[in-house]
């Protein structure tokens, strides 16, 4: 898909649909003023039937009589309801009716900017447009999916080409995650995802280190060896590093959760929608796909990102509930549930990050407890923290990006309930008590006193039975995680 941008008159512009928004019991689109009086009558009409109302779509044939041959009609709804959201979800709807029409290219009018700001909703339209029209078909004999070329209408140009070259690598790195997500475990294992890594390291020359099965157990990173020893696909752990800023300058540390494929071990899930648990590498996904973006934009920062890759099999090699294990920061855990493995994996790469880089901060994503989702539901992330300062700023990028998030507590009575009479702690808390917590407290024993934030994705790193419906999410894995980290890393 190419984007472009337009000034002259939209009126003028010879196109195979030119698409305008419309406001709630409107009658007239924003931004045409010159249609031919030969078809005002059907628009007036169509415009009377669609009322604006917010996600409607009515496709109005010119018949050759403008230079459109199509007019588009898109709701959005009240005034004083828009926002960046709105134009993003219906910009959605525009993309998938003009490839429903397998058109080639289509034409955008951006709204006046009394309803929104230009470069954000030239944002929003690029996001929605290309979100949107992702389709995963890579196993597919029959392709489905058309790609249109879009022109953007604006009255000036200026800063609104970059925010548009800034909105197509962020999508494009939300694209690449789902793509990786929704990789099927055969064909993506601990190996695959290094090889992955390792091609966005010589792509945009940047640093890749990968540590395989002996340099792990001999380094001491006993949660990801233990986790990992079950499978023939041995475990990787997977370091890429930008180097934006002053060699001096701390790094920000993004870590991943990335179960290649996740049977539970001995402790075996039940088989129903266990096929689902090719995303429970989504955490790692998502750091790839931020790392990406990171580095094609160029960010004047330090990034690093780490993925702690493994496959959680039953076998004759398998650790056991009952077993005592040696994190990497030298804390022992009582092992009693081997399908709590993810916060296993995570505390030896959250120490390693804390260790190795002393960083500024360190943000984790996992798709880590089904406590979540009981919790908060398929729309809605779950965010722990130990400092209220790097809390709100992630909670100002949600707000801003709408990758929705709610902080839960963490304090000294979750830690107690983790406490293990046999090790330093036990990888599961007491019943079915705050789950999301609990396992959370795991992760805070992993930290000293760095700025940490842990963002369970469970309940919204794929498309479930309760996941509200966004044109811009189709089936599949969501990218959650890469639009909210690099609207955070960028408002640095």
């Amino acid at each position: 898909m190419k984007i472009k941008i337009e000034t002259t008159n939209p009126s003028r512009k010879k196109t195979e649909m030119l698409c305008g928004f419309v406001l709630e019991n409107s009658e007239k689109i924003l931004g045409i003023n010159n249609i031919s009086s030969k078809i005002t009558s059907s628009i007036r009409q169509s415009l009377k039937d669609m009322k604006g109302e917010s996600g409607k779509i009515i496709v109005v044939p010119t018949n050759n009589k403008t230079q459109a041959k199509r007019i588009l009609l898109a709701g959005i709804g009240k005034k004083e309801k828009i926002t960046n959201d709105t134009i993003r979800f219906v910009s959605g709807k525009i993309a998938q009716k003009a490839s429903e029409l397998k058109l080639k290219e289509f034409s955008i009018i951006l709204p006046p900017s009394y309803l929104i700001e230009s470069i954000s909703a030239a944002s929003q339209i690029t996001e929605g447009c290309k979100m949107a029209l992702y389709k995963f078909e890579k196993f597919k004999s029959k392709k489905e999916q058309s790609s249109p070329d879009i022109s953007i209408f604006v009255s000036k140009s200026n800063k609104i080409s970059k925010a548009i070259k800034n909105s197509e690598i962020v999508s494009e790195g939300v694209i690449f995650t789902k793509s990786i997500a929704n990789l099927p475990p055969n064909e993506c294992n601990p190996t695959t995802l290094a090889t992955l890594a390792k091609g966005i390291a010589k792509k945009n020359k940047i640093k890749c280190t990968v540590f395989s099965k002996n340099e792990l157990k001999k380094k001491g990173f006993g949660g990801i060896t233990a986790v990992g020893q079950g499978s023939k696909n041995e475990p990787k752990l997977i370091i890429l590093e930008h180097q934006g800023g002053s060699r001096n300058e701390k790094p920000i540390v993004l870590v991943g959760k990335a179960v290649t494929f996740d049977t539970g071990g001995i402790s075996l899930k039940p088989g129903e929608k266990m096929d689902e648990m090719k995303f429970d590498k989504c955490g790692g996904c998502t750091v790839l796909g931020i790392m990406k973006a990171v580095s094609e934009l160029k960010l004047p920062i330090n990034v690093v990102g780490i993925v702690p890759s493994v496959e959680n099999m039953p076998g004759g090699d398998s650790y056991r509930p009952g077993d005592i294990i040696k994190l990497y920061n030298g804390k022992t855990a009582e092992i009693l549930n081997t399908d709590a493995e993810g916060r296993l994996i995570l505390a030896d790469a959250l120490a390693f990050g804390e260790k190795k880089y002393s960083p500024k901060t360190i943000i984790d994503f996992a798709t880590l407890t089904g406590a979540c989702i009981v919790a908060l539901g398929t729309n809605v992330a779950a965010i722990i923290s130990n400092n209220e300062r790097l809390t709100q700023k992630i909670k100002d990028s949600s707000r801003r990006t709408t990758e929705e998030v709610w902080e839960l507590p963490l304090n000294e009575d979750y830690m107690n309930m983790i406490k293990s009479d046999v090790a330093d702690m036990k990888n599961i808390g007491i019943g079915r008590a705050a789950g999301t917590i609990t396992a959370a407290a795991f992760l805070r024993n992993a930290i000293e006193e760095t700025p940490w934030i842990h963002i369970d994705i469970a309940g919204v790193a794929w498309t479930q039975v309760a996941t509200k419906f966004k044109p811009y999410n189709p089936k599949g894995a969501t990218g959650f995680g890469v639009r909210l980290i690099l609207d955070y890393l960028q408002k640095m």
